[in-house]
């Protein structure tokens, strides 16, 4: 659910914590299924149809489309259509609904642009990049290392014995 638990509403932040809920018959007739809206979301305007989108994929949960910025030919958001801030925010069913498609909506892609391979990318928060917050999944198609897509890890000496202790400590962390 999203931060403000609203189901088929037109929800319009007040004031602190308050919410408007306002029922809005073009947004019954546009959402014909299940959908949570924000008013000020751009991926839940384009799942409204407020905001045209060039879809390549969608079914009752999962809207795949073009992104504007095409950082490579074929690159593809792939968005729940509930609204989550990110994944973190995510139940299992929704997340399971979500990654369901991607393999699917990625070889396609690949096989209408000819790509050799495929970065998938997910962002959670502004720290990791995340610029929308509507949980959303890249599949940004790769053709050669030149192109416009620059991922870098830097590669560290390990310490074993400090690896055991996080992992250790990972493991035992409750959520």
């Amino acid at each position: 659910y999203n931060m403000f638990n609203c189901k088929l509403l037109l929800c319009i932040p007040v004031y602190g914590n308050t919410v408007q809920h306002l029922h809005s018959s073009i947004l019954y007739q546009n959402l014909a299924k299940e959908v949570y809206f924000m008013t000020d979301c751009i991926f839940c305007k384009i799942i409204a149809g407020k905001i045209p989108a060039a879809k390549v994929y969608e079914d009752e949960g999962v809207l795949a489309f073009l992104d504007i910025s095409q950082v490579t030919p074929g690159h593809t958001l792939v968005v729940p259509k509930k609204h989550f801030r990110n994944l973190l925010e995510m139940d299992s069913v929704n997340s399971s609904l979500l990654f369901e498609q991607v393999p699917q909506i990625a070889r396609k892609i690949m096989k209408a642009t000819g790509a050799t391979g495929m970065n998938i990318i997910n962002n959670n928060e502004e720290i990791a990049g995340q610029t929308v917050f509507h949980t959303h999944i890249h599949l940004a198609p790769r053709f050669s290392e030149k192109d416009d897509l620059k991922v870098t890890f830097v590669a560290h000496e390990p310490n074993f014995e400090e690896l055991g202790k996080l992992a250790e400590k990972i493991a035992q962390t409750k959520e």
